[in-house]
């Protein structure tokens, strides 16, 4: 490969760095060919985009984002073989990599970036992958703001069959 074949593969990666908000760096080293063509049909039926990339490239698109000075602790995680994964939803590459290790031991997390903040290790991986998609959030907050009124109403619907059960009670009671 010449300078200007990686020149433009940096700036390819850089620009996809900018446009998304949120990508994923895994270690898929001591995956065979099968099991990364796996891991790849996973990430395409999860609409995460997969591509495996090389470690130095990635550093100077790294460098030329816009997100650079965030994204230097990453830079020591960049050893071996990565796997750059992009998602629209911040949780679903965590979710894929938890999904694939239930009968593998690869890929380990290295980093994410996710919404301005930068995770390091593979022990973040159960908090990136509990994280709540955007609708999940919403849906959160309706079902709260729907439940005092739910409470409300059903406090005075019980209420409404135990005052007409004592009335009922009461008149039929001999004087």
């Amino acid at each position: 490969m010449n300078k200007k074949e990686k020149n433009q593969i940096i700036e390819d990666l850089t620009n996809r760095l900018n446009a998304n908000k949120n990508f994923y760096l895994a270690d898929t080293s001591t995956l065979t060919g099968i099991k990364v063509n796996n891991f790849r049909r996973i990430c395409f039926d999860k609409k995460v985009e997969m591509t495996v990339v090389k470690n130095t490239l990635l550093q100077k698109a790294l460098e030329k984002s816009t997100h650079a000075a965030a994204l230097e602790p990453v830079y020591g995680t960049l050893k071996g073989n990565t796997a750059l994964m992009f998602a629209e939803q911040p949780s679903e590459p965590a979710r894929v990599i938890k999904q694939f290790r239930l009968e593998n031991s690869k890929p380990l997390l290295k980093a994410a970036f996710v919404e301005e903040s930068v995770y390091i290790g593979d022990d973040q991986l159960d908090a990136l992958s509990a994280l709540k998609t955007k609708n999940e959030l919403i849906g959160d907050i309706i079902g709260l703001l729907q439940s005092p009124a739910k409470n409300v109403i059903s406090a005075l619907q019980s209420g409404g069959n135990k005052l007409s059960g004592v009335i009922k009670t009461l008149s039929e009671r001999p004087e």
